[in-house]
Parts: C-alpha cells; sequence; structure tokens
C-alpha cells in the first residue's frame, strides 16, 4: 500500500537546507509517538498501544530506507511495550495500580548508573561494529524468512559519543518506565535535548523541531511524576 512507502509524501517542509519531505507513514508514526509519550507522562495505560503502532511504522521506515540496526531496535521497544503494557495493567485486590510512581532506590540508581556509563563509553568505541553486527543478524533473520534483501553499505558514524548516549539512555529509560520509575522521565529529557541538538546542526529543523516538542512532554511528565512519586511517600535516592 502507498501509505507505508516513505516515498508517498505528505508535506514539504520548508526547513534547512533543501527542506524535509514528511511522508505519510512519519508523520502518522510521529503522532502516534508523541500520543504514546503524552499519555505516558499521564500515567494512562492508553499510551502502550500508541507506543506499539509507533514502533511498528517505524520499524517499516528503517527498513525501507535499510537502516536494519535501528529495525532490531524497534522490536526491543515493541517487546518492552508488551511488557509495560502488561506491568502498568497488573492490580492489587483493591482494584489499584500494583505498580506505583516512585523514585529508584539509592542502591538500584547506582547500578543503572554504572550501567549508563558503561553502555556509552563501549559503544562510543564500537558503534560502527556494532551496528554493523546488528545489521548482520538482521539481514540474516529476514533472508530465513524469504525477504530478498542485501547488507547495505555502511558508513562510518558521524556523531559516536552522542548517538552512543541515545541508544544506552533510550534503551535504560524504556526500561525504567515499565517500572514507573521517575528517572526514565530524566533520560528522555537528556536524549531529546541531545536530539535537538544533533538535528539542529545537520540542519535537519523540522525533526529539530518535532524534538523540542518531544522534550517539552518529557519536562511535563518529569514534572508530573515527581508529584506523584512524592504523594507515594518516595523520595530520591533513599535506601532500599
Amino acid at each position: 500500500m502507498d501509505f507505508f512507502s516513505t516515498s508517498n509524501i505528505l508535506v514539504h517542509i520548508p526547513l534547512g537546507k533543501g527542506g524535509y519531505d514528511l511522508s505519510w507513514i512519519e508523520a502518522v508514526g510521529t503522532i502516534f509517538g508523541l500520543l504514546c509519550i503524552w499519555y505516558a507522562s499521564k500515567e494512562k495505560l492508553i499510551n502502550y498501544p500508541f507506543g506499539l503502532i509507533n514502533v511498528t511504522l517505524f520499524a517499516i521506515i528503517f527498513f525501507q530506507i535499510q537502516l536494519y540496526a535501528s529495525l532490531l531496535l524497534q522490536i526491543f521497544f515493541f517487546a518492552a511495550n508488551i511488557y509495560g503494557w502488561y506491568a502498568w495493567s497488573r492490580q492489587t485486590a483493591d482494584q489499584e495500580a500494583q505498580l506505583q510512581i516512585r523514585w529508584l532506590p539509592r542502591g538500584k540508581a547506582l547500578i543503572w548508573g554504572v550501567v549508563c556509563v558503561a553502555g556509552i563509553l563501549l559503544m562510543t568505541f564500537n558503534i560502527d561494529r556494532v551496528f554493523a553486527a546488528l545489521t548482520l543478524l538482521a539481514v540474516n533473520l529476514m533472508q530465513a524468512l524469504g525477504l530478498n534483501v542485501q547488507v547495505p553499505e555502511l558508513q562510518p558514524d558521524a556523531f559516536p559519543f552522542w548517538d552512543s548516549s541515545m541508544m544506552v539512555l533510550s534503551i535504560v529509560a524504556m526500561l525504567l518506565m515499565t517500572r514507573k520509575y521517575v528517572e526514565n522521565w530524566l533520560l528522555w529529557v537528556i536524549i531529546d535535548v541531545i536530539s535537538v541538538a544533533i538535528f539542529a546542526y545537520q540542519g535537519v529543523y523540522a525533526m529539530a523541531l518535532e524534538y523540542v516538542l518531544l522534550t517539552l512532554i518529557a519536562l511535563n511528565g518529569s514534572w508530573l511524576w515527581i508529584k506523584s512519586a512524592k504523594q507515594n511517600g518516595s523520595r530520591p535516592l533513599q535506601p532500599a
């Protein structure tokens, strides 16, 4: 169907060098992504169906533009959305949500901090090799399913540290969100600010503006979840 083609352009956005062609599938996927983040900030379970649609559409986009490593990451986010939907929907005997918004205990916060730093350092010095390996894995899986795909020509990463930071922090933030930890929103703010800077530097101003909006939603989510955590008696860096 034409809708799923990245060549089916909805609108040309005259921002940056040459402007930006926004396809229908990217526009719809982005809208569902924004809805997912907005409803997550409100602690609404419906964020997960929106998230599943978002990652599915973006997986299709990455397949078409041969970013197979990013496609595999969307599969991870799909699984994380399924788990988050399950975890958030569990209720106590009093029909209340079993998971409450809270801060990470001091010990867990330290562990996750070490994981983030170690992950970013490892990825920074190995990002090209990691993405090449993920791409090869994705191609082999798709070929096993009968798809006629070949290993694309990969270019060296232009921003290894920043791309590594966004990848690692996105994975950690998604996992923390499924468990309703406040810190997930603080990580999303960092990720979105980095994205704004990179897209603006590359002259892709339409994408930079999108991430400005995501930054505002993440800041709102941080504020709302910090208030909820306080009401639940949770404080930052409390002992377990």
